[in-house]
């Protein structure tokens, strides 16, 4: 509601019996000072920033715009885009099924899960990626066969654990840790007379959390494990520590190799990583209006209808104020 100010006074006294309507209130809304500074300021500071990182010559622009579509730098993002896409696939597929352990009655697959969850996210991700990687110390070859009896099948680690594999399965083996808890923070956040009710219905255990828990569950969860794949898209920068050259590999490879352009090539870096974080916001932005149509009587609009509402109201007030 905005506050405002009522300059004329009404026609009759404060007790006595009202008088004859006088003119018409002329309101004016309240000043406030204290934002326009606030505003001016932060303009003024934003402006200085980007005056500096514009016109500082540490930043070397013409040697960040060689860069930043050089191949490897290239070859580096498309390696970061795969570890990213298959880590997040693994990732999600190991958290649905965590997170239904531990929704389990099977006491079992409960403490399994949650031995699981605690221990991935208690050790950090680049001891992860590490220890698979000299995993082959420990287990030279892998098999197949009884449990404690024969084995079938026999792999040599060191041919099967390469470096994209060995990235690949560190991201996810860790991924699913964290996205366990937010799949099961999302089946949790669904009304439980829903769960009552698709029992009702006599549906199978699968059938119900795939037709109408789930579909539920991912206007909670969508929001939060975007938020975990950005943090995943950064957390590939560390599959540099076991011979992938990625993203950040790269840029790390050739500013030891060109000492002097180490500035524009982490521009490059931090670019690159903002323009693929943006992009996944875009693609949060829609998913999440797509499952919110259940919850909402009016979907949000989206920018490209926000900016032709604005056009329209622009339209109608020129057309007004010429027909005057």
């Amino acid at each position: 509601m905005t506050e405002s100010l009522l300059l004329s006074a009404p026609a009759g006294g404060p007790s006595g019996p009202p008088g004859p309507p006088g003119p018409a209130e002329r309101v004016l809304p309240l000043r406030r000072p204290g934002r326009w500074v606030a505003g001016i300021a932060v303009l003024v500071l934003v402006s200085q920033a980007a005056h500096g990182l514009i016109t500082n010559p540490f930043y070397q622009w013409d040697r960040f715009a060689y860069w930043f579509t050089r191949p490897v730098i290239l070859d580096g993002l498309l390696i970061t885009l795969q570890v990213a896409a298959y880590s997040a696939v693994l990732g999600l597929a190991g958290g649905i099924l965590l997170a239904l352990g531990r929704l389990s009655g099977s006491p079992v697959l409960r403490s399994v899960s949650w031995t699981y969850i605690w221990l991935l996210r208690s050790v950090p991700l680049i001891v992860v990626l590490l220890f698979l990687y000299n995993l082959s110390a420990l287990y030279p070859t892998l098999s197949i066969g009884v449990p404690f009896g024969p084995a079938f099948l026999t792999f040599d680690e060191s041919r099967l654990a390469t470096d994209m594999v060995v990235a690949v399965v560190g991201l996810g083996l860790s991924e699913a840790a964290y996205a366990a808890e937010i799949v099961r923070a999302g089946v949790l956040s669904v009304d439980q007379g829903q769960h009552e009710a698709a029992a009702a219905l006599g549906l199978p255990k699968r059938y119900q959390f795939a037709r109408i828990v789930l579909p539920q569950a991912l206007r909670s969860i969508v929001p939060s494990y975007v938020n975990q794949l950005i943090g995943l898209l950064k957390a590939t920068s560390l599959v540099f520590y076991v011979s992938l050259l990625d993203l950040f590999g790269s840029v790390q490879s050739l500013g030891s190799t060109y000492p002097g352009d180490v500035v524009p090539l982490l521009l490059v870096a931090t670019v690159w990583y903002v323009i693929l974080t943006s992009l996944v916001s875009v693609v949060q932005y829609y998913v999440e209006r797509h499952y919110a149509r259940g919850a909402l009587r009016t979907p949000v609009p989206t920018p490209l209808q926000r900016a032709r509402a604005g056009l329209r109201d622009l339209r109608i007030r020129y057309r007004k104020e010429t027909a005057r």
